[in-house]
């Protein structure tokens, strides 16, 4: 038995190359030789192909698919995962903050080896490396778990045993092995390397591995060919389905000839795993996080040369100037992102919203245009057969008898209109369907023809001979369909279809469709000359014989999720391909202002700006085909909107990828589902809003703490230089510096549980650079002033004036510095006046409690004396909430005027 195992590749890279070049070099081999490999595969014939496998076109027995499974190891290929936890924990530490404290703790070490200091650094260094660490560590088992909520299978065909009839089933696409026979249809992610058995129409989809974004139609075939012609790309193999790639129509049966990392996509997969594309919010995070290093690495020198050359003191100096640049380091920044991001997939989760990527979560906050169909969505995707309409729209037994034959012999993608057409033949009398009819061949449906087709053979007795008939029954939309039509059945009878008639019944489905019924036409063709396989060019000289008109009723909430939705600053625009008429019926019923609605075919013809400006001022968009959806998502991103888009068709997975945020659900088909972001658990409106408001939450909890640290560091810079060069001692020692940060940084741990005002929840949120840096230069300073006034203080009221008693200066203004940091929080965290009209979380009132009381106890602790510390007089109290009740006076003050003038504050 021939396995078809890879070889492993023997050529290496030649050692003068990098690390990362040997590796590429690697990969390319395996992917040349894994290549040859199906290249071979597609020249052989196709019960060679089932030999080599030591496999049937019936599949394997159960019991053989679990050895296999066992020697091959799950079907799946290299893709981002969660390294080990010890790999995890040393990436934790891999951020330039934790460098700095290490380095900082390093020199502190190297000039004093017994300076506290160090442990102080070192339990800080500690805390935000372990706190990023367990964050990232539960993130990416909650993600793990999530995940496992949304699966995707493919139609496998195996036995019970040798001897026993195969069954077809859905199995989990990891549990694929050689030798399987899949089914495929359309919206079916291909699960493995398949060679193609039998095919029918089979259009593939393989932008992921060929870049090309039109579909490949594969070779049709029927039985097990002798193989295809040589080609040295399997890619371009007419008789290989690749792992990776889709079928956006037809069917087929194919065998597995490679799974996980032997296939072609398997091969390459080393080379696409990696760090995904930064968002907005990332780049921004990162280039707030260098401003403030280079902010540190300009500032700290200064400092350290001005306490050198006024204090004469140059270890002092250093020894301050590396507490300043403690101080100027957001080292809890990557923890908070972290731990937002975390939280946030968690609480969405529980609110039927699964996270895919964690970075979606901001867009999805930021979201401003979500583009949706309205099958699910604003109806309630429970499809009924409504009637069943001859020519002159009264009812036909006839029409719902060639419409059953139609939705029950089909093989391909069966969708709710065919099922609600079986279903309803149980409920009529008058049809009467028997052995009459047998399978011959079908013409499988695409989102171009919009339409389907089966051949069925009718087998009939003329005189003393049995003669068997060929009927094509093709259903499908009403245009589509008519335009095939040059007869229509008249009370029995065939007529010519003659442009009066055409009118008159094309009038009789519009009719239907404004009453809010999705309508479909049935027409029909006996075949003069039968044989066994039919085309698409077959569709021709069709037979009209009526109408399916399907109810699908508006969900009794939609208009409330839709207002919901605009009070949450997000426009909703329809993008379906359903009718124009349907579509601006139940858009209307569910309080939709539809105006003008938009054909697809009307944008072809629309440059990239035209269509910007229409697709900015239409709300309902119809009879719209994939790649005009993709379309119109980018020209409302050109526009300038965060674009969310919410689908589950085979039709939407261009969109999907194209969308800031693409939103599917769990019942999608599987390229769907792949190509989304976000997965809802319930296809509602109302709980993507709970998701929306829970992006907006997680963005804002970090906007707020990078603003508390960007503005608190830059007012820290003017205090230490101001102290510095007018006190003849240190206006604080380095210990007590690192402990009022320590204190401060345990303090902000819980800004990720903290909430958001309503009024913040009500906008999209997305990343302003400029706004960042306004507000650190505007709010920053505040805090200086307010130092400068407790420097004056000490001075002057308690005269601490003098190197003896700067052991008072400095205890004075480390109470003073601690509160005013810890109590700031709260003055920014909000727009409105904290503590009365805005309150925060309990675990931030907790951890502020803690860290003002610990900046209170510390003077009077044990500790005292080994930080510098003294006890301040009773006296100094009132002159602390003085300042402290001035210091929130004066900000709420200029929060007021900076909301005013630049209309935002987080």
């Amino acid at each position: 038995m021939t396995m078809l195992t890879p070889r492993t590749p023997t050529t290496l890279a030649p050692p003068g190359r990098s690390r990362r070049e040997r590796k590429a070099a690697e990969l390319q081999a395996r992917t040349r030789l894994v290549g040859e490999r199906l290249a071979g595969i597609s020249a052989r014939s196709g019960v060679e192909v089932l030999q080599e496998v030591d496999t049937s076109p019936a599949g394997l027995t159960h019991a053989e698919a679990a050895l296999r499974l066992e020697r091959h190891g799950s079907n799946t290929v290299a893709h981002e995962r969660a390294p080990r936890w010890y790999l995890q924990l040393a990436k934790a530490y891999g951020n330039p903050f934790i460098a700095v404290l290490v380095l900082l703790a390093a020199v502190m070490y190297w000039q004093d080896p017994g300076d506290p200091g160090v442990v102080i650094l070192s339990v800080m260094v500690g805390i935000s490396g372990l706190l990023r660490f367990w964050q990232e560590f539960r993130s990416g088992r909650a993600a793990d778990a999530l995940k496992k909520l949304v699966t995707t299978t493919c139609a496998v065909q195996r036995r019970a045993g040798s001897g026993s009839a195969p069954t077809t089933f859905e199995v989990p696409m990891d549990q694929v092995v050689p030798g399987d026979v899949v089914k495929l249809a359309a919206g079916d992610l291909i699960p493995a390397d398949l060679r193609i058995v039998t095919a029918k129409d089979l259009n593939v989809g393989q932008a992921a591995l060929s870049g090309e974004s039109l579909p490949v139609a594969k070779a049709d075939t029927r039985t097990p060919d002798l193989g295809g012609q040589g080609t040295t790309d399997p890619v371009e193999a007419d008789n290989l389905a690749l792992m990776g790639t889709s079928v956006t129509s037809g069917t087929a049966t194919g065998v597995v000839v490679a799974t996980g990392a032997d296939t072609y996509f398997g091969s390459m997969a080393g080379s696409l795993v990696g760090e995904r594309p930064q968002t907005n919010f990332d780049t921004g995070v990162r280039k707030v996080s260098f401003l403030l290093i280079r902010f540190m690495l300009v500032m700290v020198p200064v400092v350290f040369m001005i306490n050198g050359f006024t204090k004469g003191d140059w270890d002092e100096a250093l020894l301050f100037g590396i507490a300043v640049a403690v101080g100027l380091t957001p080292e809890m920044l990557p923890m908070v992102v972290s731990a937002n991001l975390a939280r946030g997939a968690v609480a969405m989760s529980r609110r039927k919203v699964v996270v895919k990527r964690l970075n979606a979560i901001q867009n999805l906050g930021a979201m401003d245009v979500l583009c949706t169909d309205k099958t699910g969505t604003l109806t309630e995707d429970r499809i009924a057969l409504d009637r069943y309409l001859d020519v002159h729209g009264d009812e036909d037994g006839e029409v719902l008898e060639y419409g059953y034959l139609n939705a029950r012999f089909q093989t391909g993608l069966k969708n709710l209109m065919d099922q609600a057409v079986i279903d309803r033949v149980g409920e009529a009398e008058e049809v009467v369907v028997d052995a009459r009819f047998s399978m011959v061949d079908e013409i499988p449906f695409d989102f171009a023809r919009r339409r389907m087709s089966v051949v069925l053979c009718r087998n009939s007795l003329v005189g003393d001979f049995g003669r068997r008939e060929h009927i094509m029954i093709t259903k499908g939309a009403v245009e589509e369909v008519l335009d095939l039509c040059t007869h229509m059945t008249d009370r029995g009878e065939t007529v010519e279809l003659t442009e009066q008639l055409r009118w008159h019944v094309t009038r009789i489905a519009e009719d239907n469709n404004r009453q809010g019924l999705r309508v479909l036409a049935v027409a029909t063709r006996t075949i003069d000359s039968p044989r066994e396989t039919y085309t698409v060019a077959d569709e021709d000289g069709l037979t009209l014989v009526g109408f399916l008109a399907f109810l699908d009723p508006p969900k009794a909430d939609a208009a409330r999720a839709l207002q919901g939705l605009a009070d949450k600053g997000i426009a909703v625009k329809v993008v379906t391909g359903d009718n124009d008429l349907v579509a601006a019926r139940v858009c209307t019923d569910v309080g939709i202002d539809v105006g003008q609605v938009v054909l697809g075919p009307e944008t072809d013809d629309l440059d990239d700006t035209e269509l910007r400006a229409l697709a900015a001022r239409t709300t309902v968009f119809a009879k719209v085909n994939p790649v005009q959806k993709a379309r119109i998502v980018r020209a409302l991103q050109a526009d300038g909107h965060t674009v969310g888009f919410l689908g589950d068709g085979i039709n939407d997975a261009a969109a999907l990828r194209d969308a800031d945020v693409g939103i599917s659900v769990d019942t999608a088909v599987d390229v769907a589902k792949e190509s989304a972001d976000i997965i809802l658990l319930e296809k509602d409106l109302t709980v993507l809003e709970q998701g929306v408001l829970q992006g907006r939450t997680t963005f804002g909890n970090t906007i707020k703490y990078i603003k508390m640290t960007a503005s608190s560091n830059f007012g820290n810079v003017f205090s230490v230089l101001v102290a510095s060069a007018f006190i003849p001692f240190q206006p604080m020692l380095a210990i007590m510096l690192l402990v009022q940060n320590l204190v401060y940084d345990i303090a902000q741990l819980a800004t990720p549980w903290d909430r958001m005002d309503e009024e913040y929840l009500r906008r999209p949120r997305n990343w302003d650079a400029k706004g960042i840096g306004r507000f650190m230069v505007t709010i920053g300073p505040i805090s200086s002033i307010f130092d400068i006034a407790m420097f004056l203080i000490m001075w002057h009221v308690f005269a601490a004036n003098s190197e003896a008693s700067q052991s008072l200066f400095q205890s004075g203004w480390f109470v003073e510095g601690l509160l005013s940091q810890t109590l700031i929080v709260h003055m920014i965290r909000t727009r409105k006046i904290p503590f009365i009209q805005s309150r925060a979380s309990w675990p931030v009132m907790v951890m502020t409690v803690l860290a003002v009381l610990t900046g209170l106890w510390l003077p009077f602790s044990p500790l005292a004396s080994s930080l510098g510390f003294v006890a301040l007089p009773a006296s100094y109290f009132p002159w602390l909430i003085g300042v402290l009740l001035a210091y929130c006076t004066l900000t709420q003050l200029v929060k007021t005027w900076y909301i005013r003038r630049y209309g935002s504050w987080l």
